[in-house]
């Protein structure tokens, strides 16, 4: 019982991550609807989004103690220390690029400010390093805790961020107009390109 309480959770909390995301990451639309109130409103929905984001992984580790009856092995047939060589191989890139972008956006990457200016440093070559490293950290935690199940479900899990980052571009179109446009053709989405000049964010 508890192992099918968990997925219900995770799954629930993935959905709800995605939910709140989408809202936070819309602060100019909404402004146009209610006015200033709409940045610290939209703060508010990125703080529950991360804490449905710390649930998500919680669940990832219940699963290690509760997994599911299905027809996957519950651990890799290789010795564990394989495993997570795998996790650092990954953590390395995933965990320098969401750093990148954490030092960049700065104080926006948890609070949407309509005085914030388009993004600098990694944000010159690609678009969403944050969401990018963050999306890595599923198999990080997937391979260290040596479940396939995990590392299979985390593939399924990557349309969320896909759909996050698809709402911050539309809200980013709205709030910097030709800018962002003219932004986005220098840029990668998720790969990066190498250019010289202005940025952008998320």
């Amino acid at each position: 019982m508890i192992e099918w309480i968990n997925f219900i959770v995770l799954i629930a909390s993935a959905l709800l991550y995605l939910y709140f995301y989408v809202k936070s990451a819309g602060p100019a639309a909404l402004e146009k609807k209610i006015g200033k109130a709409a940045y610290p409103k939209c703060a508010r929905y990125r703080l529950i989004s991360a804490v449905f984001s710390f649930i998500l992984l919680g669940n990832y580790v219940v699963y290690f103690f509760y997994p599911l009856p299905v027809p996957i092995p519950q651990m890799f047939p290789w010795d564990w220390w394989i495993s997570v060589l795998i996790a650092v191989l990954i953590a390395f890139p995933g965990g320098y690029l969401l750093g990148k972008g954490a030092k960049a956006a700065g104080e926006e990457s948890m609070k949407p400010k309509k005085e914030h200016t388009l993004y600098g440093g990694i944000y010159n070559k690609m678009r969403h390093p944050q969401a990018v490293g963050e999306a890595a950290f599923l198999w990080v935690i997937a391979f260290l805790l040596n479940s396939p199940f995990l590392v299979f479900l985390s593939f399924f899990l990557i349309p969320i961020y896909y759909e996050m980052c698809r709402a911050e571009e539309k809200d980013l179109v709205i709030r910097y107009g030709k800018e962002y446009i003219e932004y986005k053709k220098r840029t990668g989405f998720i790969i990066p390109k190498r250019h010289k000049g202005h940025t952008g964010r998320s």
